[in-house]
């Protein structure tokens, strides 16, 4: 009896192990966290795969949902809990939330945009011939909310489109109106992965909003309390186009890994390494340097990168092995450099022939005086190629500095380099640098232009105190 009840242990644990992660959670879970205390009438778009996985999580947290779709039949079918997809779950999750009357099934569009609170766009929006996104089906529920547009509404695009969308969307609605402040606009783009939707919505993914309305924020926020409240991560932007490209950049980032996964399999075949023994190294990398920790700089630098990705550029071409990502790679950061100082050129707007040009950070990062590759020496170059006369300031890099580049004025502090400056470069992030005074840097400074290639002065500040100044990705206000 006792080696019966052990074998059943044991095969239990052998299918759990196995099953895929789309099922390691139970619903039991999904109603542990929970519901919202104010429901809010929501309407969806679009009942395809995004909608129907989002419709039925919102009504299983307690909203009153309202799944649209033009086609009647594929309605009355998931009115009867017909699944028109396979997704582990989808099907007990829906019978459940139709059973407590809070999510419903309608080709009506008119009357659910009317009486929402909330209405989310999840319609396709395919790839075109030319690779553009395909935005009729958006432009098509577009005119029905304008049509229906009868008091104060939350519109939602959750699909995903080009960046710039969802502020072309709202000056559209906007004209429609005659300018009445009757909608705000927010981008909710979703990262389901086909397989473990379930599992994303209720415990992975963030929750991203982008709008350029506070109170469309807060009222997003109040939607997906549940979630948040249970652990998921929320990342509000006050512009739309932070939302939209944090989706692409997603799966753009997500496609990179997989192909570099990919083209490592095939140089292990040729070297006789084991694929998942690399990739578990590799994902120690990750802790060291996890994404969230990344920032962007004025390119690589130091001994270790360089010199090892070249390394395996030369090794897989031995091999006749493919590694075009580490090459392109490579190549962008070279192509970047330049952007910068073309990115400078235009930003002063003159010839910097006999200009006095600042340079703090010599080193290829901070903490360290190494300036092997170090960014510095190319843009430094470039500079004095120009005709500059360069002063730079590094608190430990300047002696190894000097022996490669004598015709640099180095200076004893930031003070020395900044003073008469025509404008600045700012390559390493020093702690003494971020401790800088922007307005006595304005008063030390003939001409207020910055490139802040570590991002760390404060654009709001720099913009209060006339600076002409460009940064890496970094909002200016």
């Amino acid at each position: 009896m006792e080696k019966k009840f052990y074998q059943k242990i044991i095969c239990i644990l052998i299918v759990f192990y196995y099953l895929p992660a789309s099922y390691s959670f139970s619903f039991l879970e999904i109603d542990s966290i929970k519901k919202v205390e104010h429901p809010l009438k929501v309407t969806i778009l679009g009942t395809g795969y995004v909608g129907l996985v989002s419709g039925a999580g919102l009504a299983n947290i307690g909203h009153y949902v309202t799944c649209t779709d033009i086609d009647q039949e594929k309605i009355n079918k998931l009115n009867q809990a017909i699944m028109p997809i396979f997704e582990p779950g989808i099907k007990e999750l829906v019978e459940k939330n139709i059973a407590e009357k809070r999510l419903v099934f309608s080709a009506d569009l008119d009357t659910a945009i009317s009486e929402a609170a909330i209405i989310i766009i999840a319609v396709g929006t395919p790839m075109n011939d030319d690779g553009d996104a395909d935005l009729s089906a958006l432009m098509s529920v577009i005119q029905s909310i304008k049509k229906n547009l009868n008091g104060y509404k939350i519109i939602c695009t959750k699909s995903t489109v080009p960046i710039g969308t969802n502020k072309k969307l709202k000056d559209m609605l906007t004209q429609v109106i005659n300018g009445k402040q009757e909608f705000d606009l927010v981008s909710n783009p979703e990262f389901l992965r086909e397989g473990s939707a379930l599992k994303d919505f209720f415990f992975c993914n963030p929750i991203v909003l982008g709008s350029d309305s506070e109170k469309a924020l807060l009222v997003m926020e109040d939607l997906y309390k549940p979630l948040i409240d249970n652990g998921t991560k929320l990342i509000k932007t006050n512009v739309f186009a932070g939302a939209e490209t944090i989706k692409y950049a997603w799966n753009a980032f997500s496609l990179i890994k997989i192909s570099y996964v990919d083209q490592l399999a095939h140089l292990c075949n040729a070297v006789d390494a084991n694929i998942v023994t690399v990739i578990e190294g590799m994902s120690y990398g990750e802790k060291l340097l996890p994404i969230h920790c990344v920032r962007p700089g004025p390119g690589i630098g130091g001994s270790c990168l360089p010199k090892d990705t070249s390394a395996l550029i030369a090794m897989s071409k031995k091999f006749g092995v493919d590694m075009s990502i580490v090459t392109e790679a490579r190549s962008a950061n070279e192509k970047h450099k330049k952007i910068i100082v073309n990115d400078f050129l235009k930003l002063f707007g003159a010839s910097i022939k006999d200009k006095k040009i600042a340079i703090l950070g010599l080193s290829f990062k901070a903490n360290t005086d190494d300036i092997r590759n170090s960014p510095a020496i190319d843009i430094a170059k470039e500079l004095l190629n120009n005709g500059a006369h360069v002063y730079a300031y590094d608190p430990q890099a300047m002696n190894n500095m000097k022996k490669l580049l004598p015709e640099i004025h180095y200076c004893l502090s930031a003070d020395e380099a900044l003073t008469g400056a025509d404008a600045l470069f700012l390559l390493t992030d020093w702690d003494e640098f971020k401790k800088i005074d922007l307005k006595r840097m304005a008063s030390l400074m003939a001409h207020r232009v910055v490139m802040d290639m570590r991002n760390i002065f404060d654009p709001q500040e720099l913009a209060q105190l006339k600076f002409d100044f460009k940064n890496l990705g970094y909002q200016r206000c």
